[in-house]
Parts: C-alpha cells; structure tokens; sequence
C-alpha cells in the first residue's frame, strides 16, 4: 500500500511539474485560467464533488433542475442570497463558486478538501509517508521558487 501511495504522489508531483512547465512556455495564460472558472463551472465541480446529481441540488435548494443547470451553464445568475445559499449547500463559499479566490479559502476548496478528507482516513503508516513526501515536495519547491 506503501508503495502504491508513493506512485500515485510522484505522478501526480510530474503532473504538477509538467503543468508548471506549460504555463511557464506561455501556453496557458492567466486570462484562460479565468474564463475556464466561472460560476456556472465552479458551481458543476462543487456540486460533482460532493457526489450529487442537479436534480439532488435543486431540491436541497429548493428549485428545479433546470435552473441549475442554466447555472452551470452561465445561462442564467443566481441572487446573491441565492448563490449563498448553494455555496452553503455545497459547503464552498461564495466567492470560491464567484472565482474571487482560489486559495485563500483552501478548505472551501471541494477538490482540497476531498484530498484532506481521503488523507484522513488513511492507515497511520501510509498518511505518514504521504505526508512527509508532500513535506518534501513543498520544502524543494520553495527552495526553487528562491
């Protein structure tokens, strides 16, 4: 098991190298990144991430399904007692679902947090490895970045 959490973190440490790489060529830009994060986007990777179908959405939100989908499709703005309300649902915060922020709130973050709460439940032996190889990974980085 060991070993197959160590694989999985050095491809997805390559991952993580390989899209540094790109951005650095200038082949993703900061301005795509943006138009890739809209409301309507953020809203579909929140509500995937906690496993539920537009229809389960609407009726925790009380509507129907095809005003989330007109969400997720940018179709349609939601108030903003309205996007309030689906990033409580969501459990993210209205400015992670508005793309205000994509760090400053990282535990809103529904993919970090699904990370975290994978991690978490982890046998102690591997969630040490896991860690101190992400401990590693942050150090070296942090020496690049100087």
């Amino acid at each position: 098991k060991t070993l197959l959490a160590t694989a999985v973190l050095v491809w997805f440490l390559k991952l993580v190298n390989i899209c540094s790489l790109i951005y650095k060529a200038g082949l993703l830009t900061h301005k795509k990144v943006q138009n890739m994060d809209s409301f309507g986007k953020r809203l579909t990777e929140c509500r995937k991430a906690k496993n539920l179908s537009q229809k389960e959405l609407a009726e925790a939100f009380v509507t129907s399904h095809t005003t989330i989908g007109k969400y997720e499709r940018d179709e349609m703005t939601p108030s903003i007692d309205a996007a309030k309300k689906l990033a409580k649902i969501l459990d993210t915060s209205v400015g992670y679902l508005l793309g205000e922020n994509d760090e400053a709130n990282l535990f809103k973050d529904p993919k970090m947090l699904q990370r975290f709460q994978d991690i978490s439940v982890l046998p102690a032996k591997e969630k040490e490895c896991l860690l101190t190889t992400v401990d590693h990974f942050i150090k070296s980085a942090k020496i690049n970045a100087m």
